[in-house]
């Protein structure tokens, strides 16, 4: 099925939510502790750049201090780092205690040669290549392996991505030597048919998940895998001036059909902002997510559970036991 099918089976999943206005909160929503499951502790949500020199010969505690006091101030409790190979996640993991926070991190994220991650991790070849990073994360305390399959959004269209994605087999192997390995899979993951071939290899969530259809929504419901859509990486570029709006709310409307949708098919989804991408900032970006779920789902009794299971099944599966 293609976007085609989405549009065309949307009559059920709006008995639950429609296109109403995107106002409104969650009567039951969590207003007060609540989890961060995916965040980047190395960025600053401003300039990338400078975040990167800032951490580049060794990570900058006080800029790792900053990030974490943010969080603290939000009422994050727990905060799952999406990784980096600047040791910034693995010293925030050390310092979180002391803010009140379980931090959870990858150590870093591992892409195939050629195809989109240098940005936050570290690259292989061949299968043997990957096995030795594993071992290597593993080695250095990560609590899961987190693997990019695709690229990234272009805000040029909707749907429009870089890169080459991975095939099914190539992320089957990479998600079973982890699993071998004792660790979960978090997948960075985009455009439909990239989400089934995750889904079906078995990753336990998918991180981003834009440009989806039916079909890929109905793959993660049958597999049980875990959603989170960071929708504020995109609302939070609207007026910037760096992309075209238009085309920016009609993602961001995109992927607010696609969690209704989702709901509905009984994709269990997570709260996770992305912080420390650009114009997601480090503590008020979860609340903005939380926010953007709210509008999504306006007077919705039932989303503040909903959103409270999708967090502890994040814990269960990503915190080492």
């Amino acid at each position: 099925m293609g976007e085609e099918a989405v549009e065309e089976n949307k009559t059920k999943p709006e008995i639950a939510a429609d296109d109403r206005a995107e106002t409104g909160r969650g009567a039951d929503a969590p207003e007060g502790p609540i989890g961060e499951c995916h965040a980047h502790l190395f960025m600053d949500g401003y300039d990338y750049r400078q975040a990167v020199a800032r951490h580049h010969l060794e990570p900058d505690e006080s800029a790792v201090r900053a990030a974490l006091a943010s969080c603290r101030d939000a009422q994050v409790e727990f905060l799952r780092d999406g990784g980096d190979h600047y040791g910034v996640s693995v010293l925030g993991k050390q310092l979180a205690p002391e803010y009140g926070i379980t931090c959870i991190t990858p150590v870093f994220a591992i892409h195939k040669e050629g195809t989109y991650g240098k940005v936050v991790g570290r690259s292989f070849s061949d299968r043997k290549e990957y096995t030795a990073l594993v071992q290597e994360a593993k080695k250095q305390g990560a609590d899961f392996i987190k693997i990019m399959t695709t690229g990234i959004m272009t805000f040029a269209s909707v749907g429009d991505l870089t890169g080459t994605p991975l095939e099914k087999e190539e992320i089957r192997w990479m998600t079973a030597i982890a699993h071998d390995a004792g660790l979960s899979v978090m997948s960075h993951t985009n455009g439909a048919e990239s989400v089934i071939r995750a889904a079906e290899a078995g990753v336990d969530s998918i991180e981003h998940g834009n440009f989806q259809n039916q079909e890929s929504l109905a793959a993660l419901a049958e597999h049980r895998v875990l959603w989170v859509p960071t929708t504020v990486t995109v609302k939070n570029l609207i007026g910037c001036g760096r992309f075209d709006d238009a085309v920016l709310q009609e993602i961001y409307q995109d992927v607010c059909r696609k969690i209704r949708i989702a709901r509905v098919l009984g994709v269990q989804m997570a709260l996770g902002s992305d912080a420390g991408a650009y114009c997601v900032h480090h503590g008020t970006g979860i609340r903005q997510e939380l926010e953007s779920f709210q509008s999504i789902f306006p007077g919705d009794e039932s989303l503040g559970k909903y959103l409270r299971k999708g967090e502890a099944e994040i814990r269960r599966r990503f915190v080492p036991q």
